[in-house]
């Protein structure tokens, strides 16, 4: 099986949009995704652009997705945030997951981050194995916060 791992065209969104909500489902949380696909086409491609992503891609048929963006730390400097790695069900353990998580290493060292990261949850242990593969330091000191556009605009 041939696979190929590109960087995310404006044509892909809704096929990116899909897998997000396969992830969604497997992470037992099919009801929160809200971004819609002009959102993805404008925080992807638009003057406001928050994220890039690469596609992975068998047969001509999108299998697999990596979402990263670039962030700040105070401490740091500028970081690279792993926002989700996505392989469709059925294409899980053939090597893809690796390829776009070394892809986005890769970009990484390009553009000489002081650190790479991402969330994981403490319930996936096939996500957890294979990131200690790459001798990952998998944090349980911080405790992750967030408030919901919900309770935002309650503010």
């Amino acid at each position: 099986m041939e696979i190929n791992i590109r960087k995310g065209t404006e044509n892909d969104i809704e096929s990116a949009l899909i897998l997000v909500k396969e992830l969604a489902a497997y992470e037992k949380a099919p009801l929160e995704v809200e971004v819609t696909p002009a959102e993805m086409l404008a925080w992807g491609f638009g003057a406001d652009k928050q994220f890039d992503f690469f596609i992975a891609e068998t047969n001509s048929t999108i299998v697999g997705l990596a979402l990263y963006y670039f962030k700040y730390s105070t401490w740091k400097g500028k970081c690279l945030f792993l926002e989700d790695i996505i392989v469709t069900e059925n294409q899980r353990g053939n090597g893809i997951g690796k390829l776009l998580f070394d892809k986005v290493v890769q970009v990484s060292n390009e553009t000489e981050v002081r650190r790479m990261e991402w969330q994981v949850l403490d319930w996936n242990t096939t996500a957890i194995d294979f990131y200690k593969k790459y001798n990952a330091t998998l944090d349980g000191e911080w405790v992750n916060c967030k408030l919901t556009h919900h309770q935002l605009q309650k503010m």
